[in-house]
């Protein structure tokens, strides 16, 4: 389920996944086909923040890799799970989320101006 990772001279070349077993491969993917489909949820950002530069099947295969992890981690430390939120890549990197926003804004003919917001308003 991870997917390969062969580098000669600074050129990644194969990125397939191997092949391991067929059968939990399936049902992790079919897993991550609902876990993409559930609104505010860590999978769904996931799920929508890689199909954005990858495309559906491969961030298909990254949301199940993220489910395995998740649950082998909830296993071994014996843990419930706890969703990060959609909000979580956001969150994370607050300046760089607002600086491709002004950008954007100002590639499609805005003039931006940030102030920022008041204690009192939130």
């Amino acid at each position: 389920m991870c997917p390969g990772n062969q580098e000669s001279g600074g050129k990644h070349k194969n990125g397939r996944t191997n092949k391991a077993n067929v059968w939990l491969r399936r049902g992790l993917v079919e897993a991550a086909h609902e876990a993409a489909r559930t609104k505010k949820s860590y999978f769904s950002a996931l799920y929508h923040r890689v199909a954005g530069r990858r495309g559906k099947k491969r961030a298909l295969m990254a949301v199940g890799h993220s489910l395995l992890v998740t649950g082998y981690h909830m296993n071994t430390k014996q843990m419930d799970y706890k969703d990060l939120g959609n909000n979580y890549f956001d969150e994370r990197n607050k300046e760089t989320v607002r600086r491709r926003m002004v950008k954007r804004l100002e590639q499609l003919g805005y003039k931006v101006e940030l102030k920022p917001a008041s204690a009192t308003a939130v």
